[in-house]
């Protein structure tokens, strides 16, 4: 077992029992679910609305090939500049050299999954840059020095008075500050960065092939502040985000905004198509794009799981999921977490280290059933572990196990060799520990059906 493995089973343990933890994701997830109740009952059809998000996202995974160069082509036609990074240290290599070049010393966020994929923030303050996130969630999880818990909700393991303890602690507002409080406070400290940073990074929600522009979509307005007064604007956005037309946003942002937050349509969105040209009054000098691979050519290479990249990052799988709600975001040690991050991490960041975590699901196929593409989830776990065992990576004892119960399961004379005492003998002294601390072990009986079956019918012979 690898140590990320032991450590995730170790932190799943201890998270599963905390109290306080349940309480709050309990509650928070429980205001999503209403939200998002009420938020899908505005469709006419929605099943039909998901089928047609995943024919396009399926239609986009066949045409990558051609639908990339179009976005390029028609994002430089505009001024803007490509970057292809194969990894994240191509990528923050990259950012460095354009932000070194401008001689910028300071860089405004705003919220990005693909940031924290390639950890650009530890990566700029190592030489040198300072780093601020203007998402007010992204924003706590800073000062606490973490890392996201939720694909959309960065902070959804904090309760308000956590975050009013934190505040009291850096800023001296008040210990029992309101929500409103605490957002007007750090709308104040990160003002002024808008207007003083030399560099503002965003992600970028879809790729608009036949406009060469980005979408973004938020609920606070830090995206446009971050892409709109520095006069750099770098988005660093996945290669699968990308969709054929701009058309296609009539459907991708409702369905994005209900899963992720059970709203209609987010606050604000915004179509970005490059620098400002010279009959705009507002924007940034210079854009770049960077289209990151970074692992997810290797999915795309795996046909059967390959719908991993159709995902948009609502978020909606992990609110759904039983184990994620129980042991939190920050215990699966990824960018990714709950069902979405098992099945594309162990592709993108390697199958020996994080095969485990497509073992981390009860298969209830919730998240499946929720999810607005309609990856079917449950199944790629299974498909994982199928590679798993078939890349050799199965531990010697589990391989043993699984042979010896094949040899049983197809011989009947071996499985009624023993008596159930023998049998709950085995399984105390052998299998107790990987069965679970918290679980008793089944009791079996000391006859099997078949044997108690001929007993039977030899019984009624006589």
């Amino acid at each position: 077992m690898s140590t990320i493995a032991s450590d995730f089973l170790k932190t799943s343990d201890t998270k599963a029992f905390d109290k306080d933890h349940r309480r709050i994701i309990n509650y928070n997830i429980g205001k999503y679910d209403v939200a998002v109740e009420r938020g899908l009952s505005k469709f006419a059809n929605l099943e039909n609305s998901k089928r047609k998000a995943h024919t396009i996202k399926w239609k986009v995974m066949e045409n990558l090939d051609k639908l990339l160069p179009e976005f390029e082509s028609n994002f430089q036609r505009k001024g803007g500049k490509i970057i292809w990074a194969n990894d994240a240290a191509e990528a923050n290599k990259e950012i460095l050299q354009i932000i070194k070049k401008a001689g910028a010393k300071t860089v405004i966020k705003s919220k990005s999954m693909a940031t924290e994929e390639i950890h650009l923030n530890e990566f700029l303050e190592d030489n040198h840059i300072e780093t601020i996130e203007s998402d007010l969630g992204e924003y706590i999880v800073q000062l606490l020095g973490q890392k996201p818990y939720h694909i959309v909700t960065p902070a959804m393991h904090l309760s308000k008075e956590d975050i009013a303890k934190l505040f009291n602690e850096r800023f001296g507002t008040p210990i029992d500050a309101t929500p409103e409080q605490l957002t007007l406070k750090a709308r104040e400290l990160l003002r002024e960065k808008y207007t003083s940073a030399d560099v503002g990074i965003s992600g970028g929600n879809f790729l608009i092939a036949d406009s060469g522009s980005i979408a973004l979509t938020e609920n606070e307005g830090n995206a446009r502040l971050t892409t709109t007064f520095p006069k750099i604007h770098i988005a660093i956005v996945g290669i699968e985000k990308v969709i054929p037309s701009i058309n296609d946003l009539d459907l991708f942002w409702p369905i994005l905004s209900t899963h992720g937050t059970g709203q209609n349509l987010t606050v604000y969105n915004t179509i970005l198509g490059g620098p400002r040209q010279s009959n705009e009054s507002d924007g940034p000098e210079e854009m770049y794009v960077i289209l990151l691979d970074n692992g997810r050519t290797n999915l795309l290479a795996e046909k059967d799981q390959r719908q991993g990249l159709y995902c948009i990052r609502c978020g909606a799988c992990l609110n759904a999921c039983p184990v994620y709600k129980n042991i939190g975001g920050h215990t699966y040690e990824t960018t990714y977490s709950g069902p979405i991050g098992s099945i594309i991490t162990p592709h993108m960041a390697g199958m020996k280290e994080f095969k485990h975590l497509s073992y981390a699901s009860s298969l209830c196929g919730k998240c499946t059933e929720v999810c607005p593409v309609k990856i079917d989830i449950h199944k790629m776990l299974l498909l994982n572990r199928r590679d798993s065992v078939e890349q050799g990576l199965s531990p010697r004892v589990e391989r043993l196990g699984w042979k010896g119960w094949k040899m049983g399961m197809m011989k009947r004379k071996m499985m009624d060799m023993f008596g159930g005492k023998f049998k709950n003998l085995l399984l105390k002294n052998f299998f107790k520990k990987s069965w679970g601390n918290h679980r008793d072990l089944p009791q079996v009986a000391e006859k099997s059906f078949s044997k108690q079956w001929q007993e039977q019918q030899a019984g009624e012979k006589l």
